[in-house]
């Protein structure tokens, strides 16, 4: 696939579904293949332990793909990222927008054996839209009024108006239907869900593994199990594979790729729509100042962090990655960089003889963020502002990420085919992740609800570009690339689908010899 580019018939499909009907389910029908087929366990290289096994507040991506393999969503993706049935086989909206009908899986039980039903869903989006759980993608019900259970099988959103992002939305693990008898301290001791694999045993910061579930409502998985094994650098993990220790691992660093390739290991490389992003906080010291903020964002060549950092695998971004949406980087201020508007923009700040900015960066999230970080450093110290680096462990960035404790992030935030879902949680002023963000404006409320409304794709895509005019113009964050992933299989391991969105859910559909 050519760089950085996926099909767009996926998105299509997706907005297509918004607000239309869906009926039936892709794949094979819920109980096709029969239980206890397959086996083995396939052993995955990981570089951190989860941080939470709690689905509505994960950020971190190896909690991420644990949870997604636990735990069900009302809609799902398939490998195109086109909107499929998931907890729900289908759906209805009104002709005026305004009413979701879904009608949902029968049969589907939880890890513990207790039945899904409606009373779940009902619970679970009450709970997500309630601001004392604290969900990070409770933006994401925005346009939920009020949720009806009007049977065990049915569940009716009425909706505030017309919601395109709505089907999307709902497809993330973030938004995971849980059952009504549990909690969060319980869930983070014993998760209970509706997916394809239930916990099996965990010892902290080596290893979590997961059993196959065999009453799945889906095709059963192809191994017994799956353990997370977690080792501290990708580096490491390779020679883990090379000496037949682990079968399958996801890297970020091209280079550690590179040394992957061979000896009986193949690696698959898939651009992603993530991005990686000095996040700069708005509401702290002299960030607030916007001429501040467009300094550093003149004084950054982002194609010298690409190649610095990723050997120039991937491609300069803007705001929004999501394929239908798609920003162009060369539409901000300072396309290339500019040292002189640099320097004028800290002059209108009053900071001509410089600002340091302190900033965290993650060691063991991701692999190329040092190297990201140092560059953007060494970069910024030629106009005068001084990247006064943090360096954290994994764990550590995302408790300060979450409360916002930074003046700027070096960052690699996922992206999703729904440029709403990647957004409205940061940049609305009522978003749950605005205080991270660090930025809003009533422009950029009246953009998100005109995104959500409008059914058209045109229609929306000329609204998201002034939604990434809105961000970039006043340098809200420095977005700076989008790069691969390099997944790594050992021999003997088949059907892993990597995906442009970082999913490991098709852990489900993989066989290890």
């Amino acid at each position: 696939m050519p760089r950085g580019v996926l099909p767009a018939v996926g998105i299509a499909a997706a907005l297509s579904l918004a607000l239309t009907s869906c009926s039936s389910s892709s794949g094979s029908a819920p109980g096709a293949a029969a239980s206890g087929q397959g086996g083995g366990t396939l052993v995955v290289g990981v570089t951190s332990d989860p941080d939470t096994l709690f689905p509505w507040k994960a950020t971190q991506f190896q909690a991420v793909n644990v949870l997604q393999n636990l735990y069900g969503t009302l809609t799902e993706f398939d490998k195109d990222l086109n909107v499929v049935p998931g907890l729900a086989e289908s759906w209805e909206t009104s002709e005026d927008g305004k009413k979701v009908t879904f009608k949902l899986r029968q049969g589907v039980t939880y890890a513990d054996g207790s039945a899904f039903d409606s009373a779940d869903v009902k619970s679970s989006l009450d709970k997500l839209m309630d601001e004392k759980t604290a969900a990070v993608a409770r933006a994401s019900l925005s346009s939920v009024k009020e949720v009806q259970a009007p049977d065990p099988n049915t569940v009716v959103l009425e909706l505030t108006g017309p919601d395109a992002a709505l089907p999307a939305n709902l497809a993330s693990v973030n938004l995971a239907i849980l059952s009504s008898d549990d909690t969060e301290e319980e869930l983070n001791a014993k998760p209970n869900g509706t997916g394809p694999f239930t916990l099996g045993n965990r010892v902290a910061n080596q290893s979590i593994s997961l059993v196959r579930n065999d009453k799945y409502w889906h095709d059963k998985p192809k191994v017994a199990s799956i353990e997370f094994r977690v080792i501290p650098d990708e580096s490491s993990i390779v020679s883990a594979m090379q000496s037949g220790n682990v079968q399958l691992a996801v890297f970020n660093d091209p280079l550690v790729a590179q040394t992957a390739q061979g000896g009986g290991v193949e690696v698959a490389k898939t651009p992603q729509l993530n991005y990686h992003v000095l996040q700069l906080n708005a509401q702290h010291g002299d960030l607030k100042d916007v001429n501040v903020r467009l300094a550093i964002q003149c004084a950054i060549d982002r194609k010298q962090v690409l190649d610095t950092a990723a050997l120039g695998e991937g491609e300069v971004v803007g705001p929004i990655t999501s394929p239908a949406y798609k920003s162009d980087p060369a539409k901000r201020p300072c396309p290339t960089r500019d040292l002189a508007k640099a320097a004028d923009y800290l002059a209108k700040a009053g900071k001509s003889s410089g600002v340091t900015v302190k900033a965290i960066v993650s060691q063991g999230e991701y692999a190329t963020s040092v190297n990201e970080a140092q560059n953007l450093k060494a970069q910024l110290a030629e106009a005068k502002i001084n990247l006064d680096l943090e360096v954290l462990e994994s764990g550590a960035f995302v408790d300060r990420w979450v409360a916002a404790d930074f003046d700027a992030a070096v960052a690699l935030n996922g992206g999703r085919p729904e440029p709403d879902g990647s957004y409205g949680r940061y940049f609305t002023s009522t978003g749950n992740l605005n205080k991270v963000a660090g930025y809003s404006s009533p422009e950029l409320d009246k953009l998100f609800a005109e995104g959500k409304a409008a059914t058209d794709q045109a229609a929306r895509k000329a609204v998201y570009d002034q939604v990434a005019a809105e961000l970039e113009n006043n340098a809200a964050w420095i977005w700076l690339f989008s790069g691969y992933t390099y997944t790594a299989t050992a021999a003997g391991v088949q059907g892993f689908v990597p995906m442009a969105n970082g999913s490991l859910q098709f852990l489900r559909t993989t066989s290890v010899a």
